[in-house]
């Protein structure tokens, strides 16, 4: 079902239509262009709340920059919906996150005004002044480069470094820092405090009036920019705003705040701050889900809320007859809660994803021993580490593709000195329709090969509470390493889930069923797609071993001596990168023990893989059941496989 635009978003096909507009019709570009979201995102799905809280900064952004030639560059993605729309694929957004269609996120090979790929927090600045210093050393002197970012993503230590540069050149850049005190979840430290006193503040409002009373005054006393600049920068030293504001310390001119959902206002300002040079920042104020009133009171919840009725707010959902097997995120928090309240050393630590990882349900449980550090990956680890050298066991638990962030930090804070941290990687694999910026493919091969680490991951639901039980134990808390469990995004397979712990031998893996002919090796939960694919081959009278073997490192030696001395047919399936993967290690146990067998391997190509349905995607890949199937098949007719 193709959802039709309003009458005057029908004739936007690029920014340049929006700016032959007057600037009286764009409250009305703006009420159709929120209501085309609401429209497709409750039919098809999609990131909600961001992108409506900025819909009057879209609309001004390129309504008064001349994009692409202008570079925009959105921080994170998730709120670029009123962007796509008006830069040429409104027809085609309905296609949003699907399987073959329009990226969730901006992405450079899709269009000429996605000036930079983005999908990960606190990019935008630092690409940007790039952008601008360029330009700079290209004499294009005229092109403006604006990096909008949120205060949830200016957290993050790569935004300071980016204004730390920024400030100490003449570039042609402007940051607009989209201000709703949210990321997913409420922002939290101090940034946010200081962000919450700068628009409350008595002070730095009247001087905000001051500030735009004398910029409304360039056209009309034809003054010069540098007049203005010079009489406002006065004013801002007379009130002490200069001595007191972060970013002027930062030597970058700070204007604001001002109310992000005023479409005339936000035009005018940004009119002037064109004639501004050097580097500045705007302070937008915004609500998150502007114009929704579901998504206005519960923001967390409305970020991606899935498919609802647009007119009641009901987020729909499926019904089933029977129990469902929970997410594996939710595993894992209710476990965490479950082996805190049994242990007072256990704590938890997460980047800004508490509800997404349901780190959530500890902090609302023990408080006191949760702990949500903000977008700051790098501190995630280090101050997981720092907590370790004093006795207290650590689950740290950051997305697969963001703990690509805090590397160092783990082999230099963690595994060098020894520490027990454990690192619960939630989104391992595919992440389905966040795409390529959120795969989690790479984490068995970058983590495997760090001294100090141990790396595994469970196939189901109780197996995942075995080694969150395993990590925690006295066994490993008194070792020298850290413990990587890895799982993916979306449901499990045990609606029954809650079994009692048991410790789990480190390096042991186990046998799922006997048989013959092939030996299937699976690693992690990609392992239930090996039993389908065994139940379809028994239907053909085919019936491969299957062992799942929970540890990427170490391996389980002597459970593979056997198969190697049993089975000259193996296929090894993991949801993770080959290059350096799961399967890569079985081959270099098979080489170091002088074995030849023939090894198939199955996982994530040295491709970037795009976005769409886990399924989809690991049919693409084929590791899907069916493409299991049909490997164990090449391999079982390839000739004898069973050594009597």
């Amino acid at each position: 079902m193709l959802i039709t635009p309003g009458k005057l978003l029908a004739t936007i096909n690029t920014p340049e239509d929006l700016r032959r507009l007057d600037k009286t019709k764009l409250p009305q570009v703006c009420d159709e262009l929120r209501q085309f979201i609401i429209d497709n995102v409750s039919v098809y799905g999609g990131h909600f709340g961001a992108s409506l809280g900025v819909v009057e900064l879209t609309v001004a952004l390129h309504y008064i920059f001349n994009t692409p030639d202008d570079q925009l560059i959105w921080d994170v993605g998730h709120q670029a919906y009123g962007h796509k729309i008006l830069t040429g694929r409104r027809d085609k957004f309905h296609t949003n996150r699907f399987y073959g269609g329009l990226s969730g996120f901006p992405k450079r090979r899709e269009s000429p005004y996605d000036a930079f790929g983005v999908g990960h927090s606190s990019t935008s600045i630092s690409a940007a002044l790039g952008m601008a210093v360029a330009s700079q050393l290209q004499n294009q002197m005229h092109r403006h480069h604006i990096a909008v970012i949120g205060d949830g993503a200016m957290t993050a230590g790569e935004a300071f470094e980016g204004m730390n540069h920024a400030g100490a050149t003449n570039s042609n850049l402007l940051i607009v820092l989209n201000d709703n005190c949210m990321s997913i979840d409420p922002n939290v430290g101090a940034l946010k405090e200081y962000l919450t006193d700068i628009t409350t503040s008595h002070t730095y409002n009247r001087v905000k009036d001051e500030v735009w009373n004398l910029l409304g005054k360039m056209s009309t006393f034809g003054k010069s920019a540098q007049e203005i600049v010079s009489k406002v920068e006065a004013g801002m030293k007379a009130t002490l705003l200069k001595s007191s504001n972060l970013f002027e310390s930062l030597n970058l001119r700070y204007f604001g705040p001002i109310d992000g959902h005023d479409i005339d206002h936000m035009t005018s300002v940004l009119e002037d701050l064109k004639n501004i040079p050097g580097p500045k920042l705007l302070h937008c104020v915004t609500v998150k889900g502007k114009g929704y009133g579901p998504a206005e009171k519960d923001q967390t919840k409305w970020h991606a809320p899935g498919l609802f009725d647009k007119v009641t707010g009901e987020i729909k959902k499926k019904v089933y007859e029977t129990p469902q097997p929970p997410k594996y995120q939710d595993v894992f928090g209710h476990t965490l809660v479950e082996l805190a309240q049994a242990n007072e050393r256990i704590v938890g630590v997460t980047p800004a994803m508490p509800s997404g990882s349901s780190m959530n349900l500890m902090m609302k449980a023990i408080p006191e021993r949760a702990f949500d550090v903000g977008i700051a990956e790098q501190h995630a680890v280090t101050f997981s580490a720092g907590m370790a050298t004093r006795g207290e066991v650590v689950f740290c638990n950051i997305y697969s593709t963001f703990m690509q962030r805090a590397y160092d930090q783990v082999i230099h804070d963690v595994c060098i000195q020894e520490l027990p941290v454990v690192f619960c990687l939630d989104r391992a694999g595919f992440a389905g329709a966040d795409g390529p910026t959120h795969h989690g493919a790479y984490d068995i091969a970058f983590m495997r090969c760090i001294p100090n680490m141990i790396v595994a991951s469970p196939m189901n639901e109780k197996e995942l509470r075995n080694m969150m039980f395993t990590a925690a134990s006295d066994t490993i808390q008194s070792g020298k390493q850290a413990f990587t469990i890895r799982y993916p995004r979306g449901e499990g397979v045990m609606p029954n889930w809650r079994t009692p712990f048991e410790e789990i031998p480190v390096g042991k893996g186990r046998m799922v069923q006997d048989g013959e002919g092939v030996a299937i090796l699976t690693f992690g939960p990609i392992g239930n797609y090996a039993v389908k694919a065994s139940a379809m081959l028994e239907k053909e009278g085919l019936r491969p071993a299957h062992f799942d073997m929970r540890f990427a490192k170490p391996l389980d030696e002597v459970l593979l001596h056997t198969i190697f001395q049993r089975f000259d047919r193996v296929l090894t399936v993991e949801d993770g990168c080959l290059q350096g993967g799961f399967g890569s290690a079985v081959l270099e146990f098979m080489v170091d023990h002088g074995y030849a067998a023939r090894v198939k391997r199955l996982g994530i190509p040295d491709a970037i893989v795009e976005h769409g349905e886990q399924i989809e995607l690991h049919r693409e890949c084929g590791f899907d059941p069916e493409g299991i199937a049909e490997a164990v098949r090449e391999l079982m007719f390839a000739g004898s496989s069973v050594r009597i």
